[in-house]
């Protein structure tokens, strides 16, 4: 399972992901980078929670605050 989950966030590396966290937050931006803790470094990242949405620039998220990850649908 470890296996195909590395490997699905590998192929998404670069392109958008959407994050709900555990304060309710939803965060948007590119993925650069994943740990096996499910740590992720962002580039271009927007707090979209609100109407207003707030540029943050490269983050990175610790996994243990990320609730889901909705990952780019494959059109090919």
């Amino acid at each position: 399972m470890a296996d195909e989950i590395s490997t699905l966030m590998t192929s998404c590396q670069g392109k958008s992901v959407l994050l709900r966290l555990r304060n309710n937050k939803t965060v948007q931006g590119n993925l650069v980078d994943f740990d096996i803790h499910m740590n992720l470094t962002l580039d271009k990242a927007e707090d979209i929670s609100e109407e207003k949405h707030v540029s943050l620039g490269k983050v990175l998220l610790r996994g243990d605050n990320i609730l889901a990850i909705s990952l780019p649908t494959d059109k090919s």
